[in-house]
């Protein structure tokens, strides 16, 4: 039979690696693992994972780390694992490129239901539902989103776009010209309520303007800083 996805588990507890392997390959998933942020580096660098479980304190390199520099050159979804539970943690986590956020301890079913999630929000992954003649889809003058298909194209050519970087983007489209503040998209696109740093955002938009800026300046110029409100999405409907 073939497998649903290809996994990596990071994690420095042998148990913790140990259960996660066994619920996950329960759900037909191939399962790499990595005790320590170097292999897990090496690991994630030479193969193409469908998911990453990654947990947050470890020796060495910690899994922000590995998380920016996987960051750099691939959009795998990340689902951060971490004994710390403060929002100053998930912040961080968020900021380095997280798509999802469990804390220890954690019932093994949620991390399969949360992975579960992820897969099928993936923009890389076989689990979403294709059709041929697409309905969903937002056609701009530069940028096309094809949420059927979960697939952003600049003029053309595919963007590699993490979950949360698709989710945001989206959001930000369905509604041209409207202003969002950074706690209504913190809220919406992260389903979770901050008070205090609001960098989650800011990085998040960053990093998309970035890549969509790589295929074409116009793109990138449609998602607009509001100064001192928040972010639209500005552009004309082709």
């Amino acid at each position: 039979m073939e497998k649903e996805a290809r996994i990596l588990v990071v994690d420095d507890e042998e148990r913790i690696r140990r259960l996660l392997r066994m619920y996950l390959e329960r759900e037909n998933y191939d399962i790499d693992d990595a005790e320590n942020g170097e292999v897990a580096l090496e690991l994630a660098q030479q193969n193409n994972y469908d998911l990453i479980l990654l947990d947050l304190m470890m020796p060495g390199i910690d899994g922000i780390e590995v998380c920016q520099e996987v960051r750099k050159t691939k959009a795998t979804p990340i689902i951060m694992l971490t004994a710390k539970g403060e929002e100053a943690n998930r912040v961080q986590g968020f900021e380095a490129g997280t798509d999802d956020y469990i804390t220890k301890p954690f019932s093994p079913r949620e991390v399969v239901l949360r992975v579960k999630a992820l897969l099928r929000r993936s923009s890389s992954t076989k689990f979403l539902e294709t059709e041929t003649s697409t309905k969903d889809v937002l056609v701009f003058q530069h940028l096309t989103i094809d949420n059927d298909a979960h697939r952003v194209t600049v003029n053309g050519t595919e963007i590699s776009l993490t979950p949360k970087e698709y989710e945001l983007l989206l959001y930000l489209a369905q509604s041209p010209d409207k202003v969002f503040a950074r706690e209504q998209l913190l809220k919406d696109v992260w389903n979770y309520e901050f008070f205090g740093d609001l960098r989650t955002v800011d990085t998040h938009i960053k990093r998309l303007r970035e890549k969509l800026n790589r295929v074409s300046p116009e793109a990138a110029s449609t998602i607009s800083t509001v100064w001192g409100v928040g972010y639209k999405f500005e552009a004309v409907k082709e």
